[in-house]
């Protein structure tokens, strides 16, 4: 593997700050699982459905940010700082928009929501009420998150990092006193579990506020939100972002389908899949940190027209990416007892769960280098349509078809049907490298700041 110092000093740079924030965000989903475990099976379940629509709405949000990351970090390295404050202005325009949207939506209709989950009126019912807490966050975590994004391409991090991560230890600990009723606090249960998200987003929205009145990150001047801004800036910005954000919606809704595949399966399956998927999501966090790093840094490369360079580091990316992903899979294999021991579930939810974390082992190789690749390297370049027709032709054409007839038309033991749901980052790999190797993804997409008005 050829290797660079230097990218590898300023990859590292981007991506541990980056991948302490994925893993805290992981250990708030696993410590509502853990202590809702705790006071029964159906609060587990319950939160693990309605926590299904954050994560649909992280997949709007975060093809948002990628589409900035993708424009804003090479203005950024090419210097051209007050354009990359431009995508910022945009990105966030449309990020309120529809954290607005979900906002109303969970607090307005959380029951009807649930039912597209599941038909089990226990678990409908608490979700309903888990959403109708959350339901501000949708707005607040839209405007942090694009500034963790911009903070990010604008060598701040650490700062996003930092913010991230008392967030999430704030979240944990009011888990705690609200979920159990610790000290004068009343004992909540699921509720209390939103309730801590809410103030942990309050929480985060007021220190990223804070960051910017003290100028240790870009501004955000509320006229550039609200004005329509450069055409050209504009163009460029969706015809980015539209791709990612199909491929984002393509994905997670096939990820979100194997949810609801799960959530027809039984009450059982469901706790055992939302454990298994917390676990692998904690340990793919170097994963994800990487390809966003991966993108930052080979961004920035291409901006400068470092374009040879960055077509070398990019195939040094992907080996590192295919031995991050090994090791990965060994650490799961290795924490599976751990985990068996602690959670508490139903035999036959027990039982599942062995086997689910097997899967986990194997599955974080493929996420590990598709994410780099598709989710790094690609947009680093502006190759975001082929990521876009990858992974829906891949989830809807042919994983979700599969889970659905072996679960409902076969009835196939749940195990067999989690399988299945497993094989889609394997799938789709051929088709990647031989995308990767044309090369299209080598390229400056800057223009000069003449850009029409």
């Amino acid at each position: 593997m050829t290797y660079d110092r230097s990218v590898y000093k300023k990859l590292w740079s981007v991506v541990l700050p980056i991948a302490f924030q994925y893993l805290m965000a992981s250990l708030v989903t696993a410590s509502d699982a853990f202590m809702l475990g705790f006071l029964d099976q159906s609060s587990l379940s319950a939160s693990s459905l309605a926590g299904q629509i954050p994560f649909v709405f992280s997949l709007f949000y975060g093809a948002f940010v990628v589409g900035l990351s993708v424009i804003a970090a090479q203005y950024w390295g090419k210097g051209e700082h007050k354009t990359a404050e431009d995508v910022l202005a945009v990105t966030m325009r449309y990020t309120l928009m529809v954290g607005l949207v979900f906002t109303l939506s969970t607090a307005l209709v959380p029951r009807l929501i649930m039912r597209i989950f599941t038909s089990d009126e226990a678990l409908i019912a608490a979700g309903a009420r888990y959403l109708r807490i959350i339901s501000p966050g949708f707005l607040l975590g839209g405007f942090t998150q694009v500034y963790f994004g911009m903070m990010k391409i604008c060598d701040r991090a650490r700062l996003s990092s930092a913010i991230g991560s008392a967030a999430v230890v704030l979240n944990i600990i009011l888990n705690g006193v609200l979920i159990f009723g610790i000290g004068f606090f009343p004992e909540m249960g699921i509720e209390g579990a939103a309730l801590a998200t809410l103030i942990a987003r309050v929480f985060e929205t007021v220190m990223v506020v804070a960051a910017v009145l003290k100028k240790r990150c870009p501004p955000l001047r509320p006229g550039q939100v609200l004005r329509t801004g450069s055409r050209s800036l504009r163009r460029d910005y969706w015809k980015y972002t539209v791709p990612l954000l199909i491929n984002q919606l393509g994905w997670g809704g096939g990820v979100t389908m194997y949810s609801v595949i799960m959530g027809h399966l039984g009450s059982d399956a469901v706790a055992a899949n939302s454990i298994a998927s917390i676990v692998r999501s904690m340990i793919a966090s170097l994963c994800w940190g990487i390809a966003s790093g991966v993108g930052i840094v080979l961004g920035g490369m291409l901006g400068r027209n470092e374009l040879e360079r960055a077509k070398k580091t990019g195939g040094s990316f992907v080996r590192f990416s295919l031995l991050i992903g090994a090791g990965s899979g060994l650490v799961i294999l290795a924490l599976t007892p751990l985990v068996l021991r602690v959670i508490h579930l139903n035999p036959a939810a027990q039982s599942y769960l062995k086997f689910m974390m097997l899967m986990a082992s194997y599955y974080i190789i493929g996420n590990s280098l598709n994410s780099t690749v598709i989710g790094g390297i690609f947009p680093a370049g502006g190759d975001t349509r082929f990521g876009m027709w990858c992974d829906v032709i891949t989830l809807w054409f042919v994983i979700v078809p599969a889970g659905m007839i072996a679960a409902f038309v076969l009835k196939l033991p749940v195990l067999a049907v989690a399988f299945i749901l497993t094989l889609d980052e394997f799938v789709k790999i051929p088709a990647v490298y031989l995308h990767y190797v044309k090369y299209k993804w080598v390229r400056n997409i800057t223009k000069s700041t003449g850009a029409e008005q």
